[in-house]
């Protein structure tokens, strides 16, 4: 099993609130019910842990992926082409990171 992390801060001028409003109406759902996917987490940053500093990133999901090639036929389609048009709007420079898990 895999898993992508991606890591992004908002754009400058997204808003908050619609940005959260749009994941939970339109991002989790849609990916959550991707036949590839066992599983899709949001998460908010709130800072570094054992600091005051804020951190480098405003959110992290993590979408462990069950089937990574059907992920890939899952993500080539008009839907979640639509998904990732309006995620671009919000989000700055995202990181994914596909990873497997070692233990």
């Amino acid at each position: 099993m895999s898993t992508l992390i991606v890591l992004f801060k908002l754009h400058p001028d997204a808003d908050v609130t619609a940005y959260e409003a749009w994941a939970q109406t339109t991002d989790l759902p849609v990916v959550r019910n991707l036949p590839s996917v066992g599983r899709f987490d949001l998460y908010k940053s709130v800072g570094l842990f054992g600091s005051g500093e804020a951190a480098p990133y405003d959110y992290v999901e993590l979408i462990e992926i069950n089937d990574l090639q059907l992920f890939g036929s899952d993500v080539a389609t008009d839907t979640m082409g639509k998904v990732a048009e309006e995620f671009r709007r919000f989000a700055d420079n995202p990181v994914f990171i596909l990873t497997d898990r070692l233990s």
